[in-house]
């Protein structure tokens, strides 16, 4: 089941998450995963397999289309100009809680660093900043995990 949704990894750089995240996509349908600046590629710059994204994500690097861009903003104007809305999962000031994000047809979902998140420069473009709130004594969530939890709910899967 493919959907209009895509996935943007901005500077998300461990090939675990990156792996992770391919999984996850194919589970919910996504229909391309945009790779932004460090975030390393299924396929290394040598034309090589990376067995490392490829073990995580269990042939979902081969089912999903993707691309890799050296910087965000191209992906964004194109993004836009297709009528997609843009969605961070992130932690901010202007953030809503994740299970009231309502969503139309073209969603891009887009996660950052691993320990830094999203650049204030990022959130300022985007249409909605989805935060899932934090009951423990962590500040945050692995990526992975969060993007996880945020596609299912706004997906509604």
């Amino acid at each position: 089941m493919k959907n209009k949704s895509v996935a943007i990894l901005y500077n998300t750089r461990s090939t675990h998450n990156v792996g992770s995240i391919f999984r996850t996509a194919d589970a919910v349908g996504i229909s391309h995963i945009y790779l932004i600046g460090y975030t390393p590629a299924p396929i290394d710059r040598f034309g090589r397999e990376r067995k490392d994204i490829a073990k995580v994500s269990l042939g979902a690097e081969v089912s999903i289309p993707w691309s890799h861009h050296e910087t965000i903003d191209a992906v964004f104007s194109e993004l836009k100009e297709k009528e997609y809305q843009l969605v961070a999962i992130e932690q901010s000031p202007q953030s809503v809680d994740y299970k009231d994000v309502k969503v139309g047809e073209l969603i891009a979902f887009i996660v950052g660093e691993e320990v830094e998140g999203l650049p204030e420069k990022i959130l300022e473009m985007v249409d909605v900043v989805a935060e899932i709130p934090m009951a423990g004594t962590k500040e945050s969530l692995n990526v992975s995990v969060a993007f996880g939890i945020a596609v299912f709910r706004i997906l509604g899967l």
